[in-house]
């Protein structure tokens, strides 16, 4: 019998990961972090070749999951989107991935 413990990625990770490693949030998040709320149309410019269609899912998905909310401006009739206290936490983890992306890439390598 072996007394060597299996390692198992935890499945909170998991569901972590999933959210952040999906195609387009993590640059949404980044966008709501750096900028605040903004409109949908904002958004969309920011986070460029994100189709409409996959902006308003993801959007939805992060609205899902806490990290989102979709706020009426009391000024307008218009929506913004901005982080939850939940998505604001992620600051401390976006900041250390633009650490590791400085170091570990170049200009050339983003082309």
């Amino acid at each position: 019998m072996s007394t060597q413990s299996v390692f198992k990625v935890c499945p909170k990770f998991q569901k972590t990961f999933g959210i952040l490693g999906k195609k387009w949030n993590g640059l949404i998040i980044e966008v709501l972090l750096n900028e605040g709320p903004q409109r949908f149309k904002e958004i969309a410019q920011k986070v460029e070749k994100c189709s409409d269609r996959v902006l308003v899912e993801r959007l939805k998905e992060l609205e899902k999951e806490g990290l989102v909310e979709r706020v009426m401006t009391s000024n307008s009739s218009r929506a913004v989107y901005q982080l939850t206290d939940r998505g604001a936490a992620l600051k401390t983890i976006m900041q250390e991935i633009h650490i590791w992306s400085e170091k570990w890439y170049s200009e050339e390598d983003c082309k």
